[in-house]
């Protein structure tokens, strides 16, 4: 074979592989950079995920507690509540006891009596719960004839469950001595304080 013609094949044959390589070369790297392309996408769709995801939780975690703290406050609220009605029925009801007959017959003439100084007898008048004005009246009106002689009245009520009222008979002033009355005064003392005995149980939960 010629010498040149040797030398035309060896070039084109060592032209033909460098431009493989490069072509070859060239589609690895486009290639590689399209590989990097979908990784980088990959990621940050992943870190998209991972951060809704936790929003997410946080949301759910934050809505749980909320949700925990007002099941909480309104189970306090509702004991609360029950623990008040509670102490004042039993307080009505023990105010209740206290006015007994023996208590009331010697309470109410010595009332009257104090009022009277300052006011006519016969302007007053004096309401009792009509069970103890059956028991009470023998001994009442004994105690208080020089009022009654006056125009002190004693008379029924029916609003009352215990205890008694005195006052002008116009209704202009009253003393307020009644079961109902001395007992929501107790239970407005007693409630606020309740309220802070809760509101510290409910600080010892948290």
């Amino acid at each position: 074979m010629d010498v040149q013609l040797q030398e035309l094949i060896d070039k084109i044959k060592k032209d033909g592989v460098a431009t493989a390589e490069a072509e070859a070369a060239k589609k690895i790297a486009e290639a590689e950079k399209k590989a990097e392309s979908i990784v980088a996408d990959a990621q940050d769709k992943a870190a998209e995920i991972i951060k809704n995801a936790k929003a997410e939780t946080e949301r759910m975690e934050k809505a749980s507690e909320e949700a925990i703290v007002q099941a909480g406050r309104n189970m306090l609220l509702s004991f609360k509540d029950s623990l008040v009605a509670e102490l004042d029925g039993l307080i009505q009801a023990e105010t209740a006891k206290a006015a007994t007959k023996d208590v009331l017959a010697k309470l109410i003439p010595e009332t009257v009596k104090a009022w009277a100084k300052n006011s006519d007898a016969s302007e007053l008048s004096v309401l009792l719960a009509e069970k103890d004005l059956k028991s009470l009246e023998s001994a009442l009106t004994g105690d208080l004839k020089a009022e009654i002689s006056k125009g002190l009245e004693i008379k029924p009520d029916k609003t009352l469950t215990a205890g008694f009222r005195i006052g002008v008979k116009n209704g202009a002033a009253y003393y307020d001595y009644s079961a109902e009355s001395l007992a929501e005064m107790f239970g407005a003392y007693l409630n606020p304080k309740v309220a802070a005995l809760m509101k510290t149980a409910a600080k010892g939960t948290e």
